[in-house]
């Protein structure tokens, strides 16, 4: 069984919720990634941030990215995944809730993130179609 720590993204890091959006840039741009997961003051998962959300929520409204905090980006009830879960759970999740990243959580700590990066490097060409139709094709548009 493959499961979502054998697929994920190690290293992945929490942006506390506190932090500003330029923080925040700085961040995924050390880290070369395009989102961060929000932690809370109890280190729980309260939301990911985008650099998209950085951009379009932000600075195209004409917001100051050193004056609005990540918490403040937090949006809607964040997914996860556990890192034991099988793939066909990751698959399913993401499916479900139209995501393109997910969280791994063990022992209640981030462990790694899932992205579509990390399911082109570990899944057969079926299973990455299935996903990428089910995502992307219900997608509704962006404003």
């Amino acid at each position: 069984m493959t499961t979502a720590g054998d697929i994920m993204h190690r290293g992945a890091q929490w942006i506390p919720a506190h932090e500003t959006l330029d923080r925040a840039a700085q961040l995924m741009r050390e880290l070369n990634v395009g989102a961060l997961p929000i932690g809370d003051a109890d280190d729980r998962l309260c939301g990911i941030l985008t650099d998209r959300d950085i951009v379009v929520g932000c600075v195209a409204m004409g917001h100051d990215p050193a004056k609005v905090t990540a918490g403040e980006m937090a949006q809607g009830t964040p997914y996860w995944i556990d890192a034991g879960a099988d793939v066909s759970d990751v698959l399913h999740q993401m499916q479900e809730h139209q995501i393109r990243r997910l969280p791994v959580i063990e022992n209640k700590r981030l462990v790694g993130m899932i992205s579509e990066s990390d399911l082109a490097q570990h899944l057969t060409d079926h299973q990455i179609a299935e996903w990428a139709e089910s995502v992307y094709a219900r997608t509704p548009a962006r404003p």
